[in-house]
């Protein structure tokens, strides 16, 4: 047993071992993780972080560095890599591991988390990727502030908008940047000067409103479809000096390696006043061009990884999520773990009627870049 750290291995487990057969790399492990009270919406999003390869190999060897530079305050990374490390030296390939360090971490960092009511699985990602960079940004600041000279891998994230003698830095680009950022443009075109005013602005998730049978590709188009300002929402043009009426579209300038994309399944409803969750059916295909999106070419990507939100509403149901792992699909449900078959991914772009018997809906996807070097 490892600190911090439960192994089961059961009867769900020695049958997953033998359906995974040869088809899997001997170094491959699939582990369930143990609930600890409403914990799926953190299980289903480290299943879908485990199996990005790019993203866990690189956590693995800032594990192993950190391990070799010594002792090191612990803090919600290192615990992150530490589950990571467990889970991918274990000596089985399939089994449960109950993640309590994290868990518990998680909880001491952020009071949302604390209590045993049902969380969102995108808030959760958000802060867990969020709290990732700030601890690698502090990390890289010490190193650049540290008397000592740098060499080019310990300067690679350098402190993001930091000044050395008097000069501005370039934000840091972390490795966690480097998997999940991509950087937006919005445009604004002046209707009466023809003068487009062009905003950057950095995102590690695209939230894309939804509308019933669409699919990815329309709620892409929709996302940066052209919005006119007028009347009360005119645009200040600086070369007009004035308010005018203008054009305005979100563009992708450059894409990600790793393309999450959270669907708005919940709506604030004022008639109601509460949030209502949107069954709408959402096509979410294995192979996505991001066309229309785009600034100049196309980017492709393959579908890895779905976080599947099951239940009628936001604050209470449970999530699972489904995985890809050389050419092959798993499903996990906090401790089981099944292969199931591609098809079972349609299972969950959601209903094509407003009441339906089917609860399981598509909430978060994860797309990688098929340019990138490293495959999930």
């Amino acid at each position: 047993m490892v600190a911090g750290v439960t192994l089961k291995m059961g009867v769900a487990g020695s049958k997953l071992e033998k359906a995974l057969g040869d088809q899997f790399p001997e170094g491959e492990r699939y582990f369930g993780l143990e609930n600890f009270g409403n914990t799926c919406y953190c299980n289903s999003v480290l299943q879908a972080l485990y199996f990005c390869v790019p993203f866990r190999d690189q956590l693995l060897e800032y594990y192993t560095n950190n391990k070799n530079q010594g002792e090191t305050d612990e803090n919600i990374l290192t615990c992150l890599a530490e589950l990571f490390s467990q889970i991918s030296s274990q000596k089985k390939k399939t089994g449960v591991i109950a993640p309590k360090r994290f868990v518990h971490r998680v909880r001491r960092e952020n009071e949302n988390f604390r209590g045993y009511m049902h969380q969102d699985a995108h808030e959760f990602l958000n802060f867990l990727l969020n709290e990732l960079v700030d601890i690698l940004e502090k990390e890289s600041l010490k190193l650049t502030s540290a008397p000592q000279t740098c060499s080019d891998e310990s300067t690679e994230n350098g402190p993001s908008n930091g000044h050395i003698n008097g000069a501005e830095k370039e934000p840091l680009v972390t490795w966690v940047h480097k998997n999940f950022q991509g950087i937006l443009t919005n445009e604004t075109r002046c209707l009466r000067c023809e003068t487009v005013t062009a905003r950057d602005e950095t995102f590690l998730d695209l939230s894309l409103d939804i509308e019933q049978n669409s699919s990815i590709t329309s709620c892409l188009k929709n996302f940066s479809s052209t919005e006119t300002l007028n009347a009360e929402d005119k645009f200040f043009c600086d070369k007009c000096h004035s308010l005018q009426e203008a054009q305005k579209r979100m563009k992708i300038k450059k894409p990600p390696q790793i393309l999450v994309i959270h669907l708005k399944r919940f709506k604030y409803m004022e008639q109601l006043n509460r949030h209502k969750k949107l069954s709408y059916r959402v096509v979410f295909p294995l192979e996505l061009k991001l066309s229309n999106t785009m600034e100049d070419a196309d980017s492709e990507y393959t579908l890895f990884a779905v976080v599947v939100h099951v239940g009628s509403g936001p604050n209470h149901g449970h999530y699972v999520s489904l995985v890809k792992s050389h050419n092959h699909w798993l499903f996990f449900d906090d401790e089981n773990v099944e292969m199931v078959d591609e098809s079972a991914i349609q299972t969950f772009f959601g209903s094509a009627h407003e009441y339906s018997g089917s609860n399981d809906h598509g909430y978060i996807l994860f797309y990688e870049s098929l340019a990138s070097d490293d495959k999930c």
